[in-house]
């Protein structure tokens, strides 16, 4: 059996590699951060060496138990936590990376608590440098792309569509779908865009060109 000590070592390595992948998520804003990350390795390690206990301590009772049994229960139950970090801004997903990093130091928390420090040590410092060091990779080599609504109310005899499809080009914005709604009582259209653009597109300079379009009554970007 793992003794007591032991298995407060063990917990206090698998916090430290919690704390380390949870500040780097810490900064960018993340919903799961520093004492997210942190706990929950901690949680996974005093998970596995109970499993590897408890095992070791039943076996005469119990010789074809598990010790891999309650640390299967992490995997399955982490699914959770995953959820809550994926965040959904209107039409937009945010936090995948922050969800898959929990469910991984889930997995370091498993392999700390059975007793494997170097390949715990190792895949904390991967998952770290795919963190930030891709990050920064990602910013200068692979240009970031979002996807936001564009819904403006005309007139019902303003033709503006070929009009809006030439500024979005010039912006070198994509029109992903579009519909039309008519309001024959209002004598109003309203024309709902979902349009696929650079992350860094000027919407404000958008905003304005679309403002100036005969016909407009109302819009809403974003």
């Amino acid at each position: 059996m793992i003794p007591e000590l032991e298995i407060i070592l063990r917990l206090l390595i698998a916090a430290i590699l919690g704390a380390a992948v949870g500040f780097e998520r810490e900064r960018h804003n993340q919903p799961a951060g520093l004492r997210t990350h942190l706990i929950l390795v901690v949680g996974s390690a005093l998970a596995m060496t109970l499993s590897i206990n408890i095992a070791m301590q039943f076996q005469p009772d119990v010789p074809n138990g598990d010790p891999a049994r309650l640390a299967a229960q992490v995997l399955s139950g982490i699914g959770f936590l995953g959820a809550g970090a994926i965040l959904r801004y209107g039409i937009n997903v945010r936090g995948l990376t922050t969800a898959t990093s929990l469910w991984s130091m889930a997995v370091v928390g498993l392999a700390v608590g059975a007793g494997y420090y170097l390949v715990s040590f190792a895949a904390t410092a991967l998952l770290i440098i795919a963190l930030s060091a891709l990050d920064v990779v990602e910013k200068h080599f692979i240009h970031s792309t979002m996807i936001f609504n564009l819904q403006i109310i005309t007139s019902e005899h303003a033709d503006i569509l070929p009009k809006l499809r030439e500024i979005l080009k010039r912006y070198s914005m994509k029109v992903q779908s579009f519909s039309i709604q008519k309001d024959l009582a209002q004598d109003t259209s309203v024309l709902e865009v979902v349009v696929h653009a650079h992350e860094n597109s000027p919407l404000e300079e958008l905003a304005q060109e679309i403002h100036n379009l005969p016909g407009v009554r109302i819009y809403k970007v974003g």
